[in-house]
């Protein structure tokens, strides 16, 4: 006898916002694919994420490995996409995007869409943006931003049950394709150092190893490390006491190498990506990192370019403690007191006795910390400005770079990555050069006597060069970031940043507002009211028409937790994103600006579809 409680009817399915989901198209054509172009026809019955990125962006970087777990888990049901959209110049060269893919172990179809096509079919606004797509063609969600994956393989589960059950859900295998692996001692080099012994240590980011090479950096000496116990290494600094520490960039850790015994050690770092409410100082082994891309050596502690946050930190090796030196979280190009500059991924650091250099990439830009921990900018404007300009440091461009070198006469050579280039700045003249060209995303170079040994990154090999007496000479050329501009109404102007927790999840509460919301301008009088910070993610902008145009930067995150009464302790996530939206005040332009922090702007023509 079967005397148990019928089941319960399950729930009908949410009703959801439907738009039909435009064609993917893009002039650089299909990678990961063995050669075949794909249409959202022929993945009809999949669902299909877009992962709208730029190899330029930390961000990007981390979602695709958020995304590693969801894709390996739902094989046979979801194919992610990857729309590569460039933010730099560079990053419209398909061979770039070819080495990026690599790089980065991107397993999916890529599309390259130098020219932004698919990205304004899907009025995409931020890099990442990630869009899920029903199995009939429908786009049901989007997001920008960290940390959403938790929330897109929910909603996943949902449209696997939902079309299953309606016989439009197909199974099978995914279209990707992996390339040919090509044999090399080096495959994207990051970092180099020179050891004592004269040997060169390597950071071998694509094979997550450390590599050991002869003097005239062609010969193997060994490798050291492994995907178990690195994981896209990139920074390399030596220590007082002959041991290198390496900045651990995926795992989100430092390590300590020593050359003599071979031996790694974790240094700093959980292993876990630093969010924002998360301990910014204390024991290293506890607080957690955000993808440290560079370290060095100075004034007594290590210093980290957290690329991740937009931070430098600080390493203490006589107390095992990290703590924030300067930056805010914010990302952009603000100079002053540590505790309120501001970085856009700082990705390469130089140590002097006076001064720590630092390649700001995202604005392609020079910056220094003084002894008193004061940042200054050298070369650069701002995010989105860039290019191959030499000549007085106000006026001279750089191209994200990622590397800066100290010289012997107290100038620096700076790996100008995008260009293809090294540049020198000279702190006495002011003055901006170019010491080399021809080379491939240099990402880093070490000084040796009267030469400096490059790291081409995507060469795959160190290159030696003398150090010139006179400058090259080149083309100057300027560059802004080709993005539309949104046309704005004069006035007032309502900014909406979309948030809709995932199923099953609520705005975390319990401890105060679960929502943060930071406005600016460039240039700052742009905004006449409705700059700084607030918990609301809507607010009211005035926009001075005497300005014309500019860029609004918006950075919001909201936190949701899992909505079960029963569970005192719920799981608990965090959503962010930073936006550099450029506008144009016009006559009759919009007076609402939405940007999609998570699900679907309703008031923009995402309403659900009845059909």
């Amino acid at each position: 006898m079967n005397d148990a409680a019928p089941a319960p009817t399950p729930a009908p399915a949410p009703r959801r916002a439907r738009v039909r989901a435009p064609e993917l198209i893009g002039r650089g054509g299909w990678l990961n694919t063995g050669g075949k172009e794909l249409s959202l026809a022929e993945l009809r019955g999949r669902i299909v994420i877009l992962d709208f990125w730029t190899f330029c962006c930390i961000n990007c970087l981390h979602v695709l490995d958020e995304l590693r777990e969801l894709e390996e888990k739902h094989r046979d049901t979801v194919v992610i996409v990857g729309v590569h959209s460039p933010k730099f110049v560079h990053e419209a060269e398909h061979q770039a995007v070819v080495d990026a893919v690599e790089r980065y172990g991107v397993e999916h179809p890529v599309l390259d869409d130098p020219e932004l096509a698919t990205w304004k079919q899907y009025a995409v606004r931020a890099w990442p943006t990630l869009v899920v797509i029903d199995p009939e063609g429908y786009v049901v969600a989007q997001h920008a931003g960290e940390g959403h994956a938790h929330a897109i393989e929910r909603l996943v589960e949902e449209l696997e049950a939902e079309h299953g059950a309606k016989g439009t859900l197909r199974r099978g295998d995914g279209p990707y394709v992996p390339p040919e692996p090509v044999a090399s001692d080096l495959r994207f080099p990051g970092k180099a150092i020179a050891l004592p012994s004269g040997n060169f240590l390597v950071s071998d980011t694509t094979r997550h190893q450390l590599v050991e090479l002869t003097p005239d950096g062609e010969g193997v000496v060994r490798r050291i490390g492994g995907e178990g116990v690195l994981k896209e290494p990139q920074g390399l600094a030596l220590l007082p006491d002959g041991t290198v520490v390496v900045a651990d960039t995926v795992h989100h850790a430092l390590r300590r190498f020593d050359p003599v015994s071979g031996e790694i050690e974790l240094l700093a770092g959980t292993g876990t990506q630093w969010w924002q409410g998360r301990p910014t100082s204390g024991p290293a082994l506890e607080v957690d990192l955000s993808s440290p891309w560079d370290v060095a050596w100075w004034r007594g502690r290590v210093w980290i370019a957290m690329a991740g946050v937009h931070q430098l930190w600080t390493y203490d090796p006589e107390t095992k403690t990290v703590e924030v030196a300067a930056g805010t979280t914010n990302e952009g190009l603000v100079d002053g007191p540590g505790a309120e500059a501001w970085f856009a991924q700082p990705s390469g650091l130089a140590a002097t006795e006076d001064r720590l250099w630092v390649a700001d990439s995202e604005t392609s830009a020079l910056r220094w910390v003084d002894t008193d921990g004061a940042v200054h900018t050298a070369v650069g404007t701002g995010l989105f400005d860039f290019g191959h300009r030499d000549g007085d440091a106000a006026q001279a461009l750089l191209q994200h770079p990622l590397g800066v070198t100290a010289l012997p006469d107290g100038s620096v050579a700076v790996s100008d990555t995008y260009n293809h280039a090294l540049r020198r700045y000279d702190p006495a003249s002011g003055q901006v050069t170019t010491l080399a060209t021809d080379l491939r995303e240099p990402s880093d170079a070490v000084l040796v006597g009267d030469d400096i040994v490059v790291v081409e990154s995507a060469r795959h090999r160190l290159t030696r060069l003398r150090l010139p007496e006179e400058a090259v000479r080149v083309e100057a050329v300027a560059h802004r970031t080709q993005r539309a501009a949104t046309e704005v109404a004069p006035g007032r102007l309502r900014l909406d940043v979309v948030f809709e927790a995932p199923a099953g999840q609520k705005l975390d509460t319990r401890y105060g507002p679960s929502t943060r919301l930071l406005v600016s301008s460039t240039p700052p009088e742009l905004l006449l009211t409705g700059e700084g910070t607030g918990t609301d993610l809507a607010r009211e902008l005035a926009l001075n028409p005497e300005i014309g145009e500019g860029v609004l930067h918006v950075s919001a995150m909201a936190a949701s937790c899992d909505d079960d009464p029963a569970n005192e302790y719920p799981a608990c996530h965090v959503h962010q994103q930073d936006w550099g939206v450029p506008v144009r005040i016009v006559e009759g332009g919009a007076a609402r600006l939405p940007l999609v922090l998570a699900g679907m702007d309703r008031e923009a023509g995402g309403a659900p579809d009845r059909s």
